[in-house]
């Protein structure tokens, strides 16, 4: 629970330097998204809007890009959806994705990054970030 705390702490000295206030709406989007992996607006929505019916589908949206610059969520593209990856508690992952069901595994591989870098050396590249989708058939959808 401390680590929310630091969260909302983060969110409330971001919204003050942009002049914003910090609403009920956006301390109950922040707890929610703390809970979660990944996530799209829509399915945020679905979730608050069955404890607060006045919430909105842009206040959600718009909330989740606050945590955004924030650095806590990152804002990730799986083929034509967009969904928000908590990242406040990891570093860096890659990511498997089901092509027919959407089901995203976060993974990490230490191998994997040697590689990477490796190849990036032989070709005189510094990488500064990069982003890893291997997308397929999760373990449901290939029977």
């Amino acid at each position: 629970m401390a680590k929310a705390v630091k969260e909302m702490e983060v969110l409330k000295q971001h919204l003050a330097k942009h002049n914003l206030k910090l609403t009920r709406q956006r301390e109950n989007i922040l707890q929610t998204f703390l809970k979660m992996e990944h996530i799209t607006a829509e399915q945020m929505y679905r979730l608050l809007a069955k404890k607060d019916p006045h919430i909105g589908l842009a206040t959600v949206y718009r909330t989740l890009k606050l945590l955004c610059e924030t650095g806590i969520a990152q804002e990730q593209h799986f083929g034509s959806q967009t969904q928000f990856d908590n990242i406040s508690h990891k570093g860096h992952h890659d990511h498997l994705i089901c092509t027919s069901c959407g089901k995203i595994v976060e993974f990490e591989n230490c191998q994997i990054e040697h590689l990477q870098e490796e190849v990036a050396a032989q070709n005189g590249f510094i990488i500064h970030t990069h982003r890893l989708e291997l997308y397929g058939f999760c373990p449901k959808c290939r029977t």
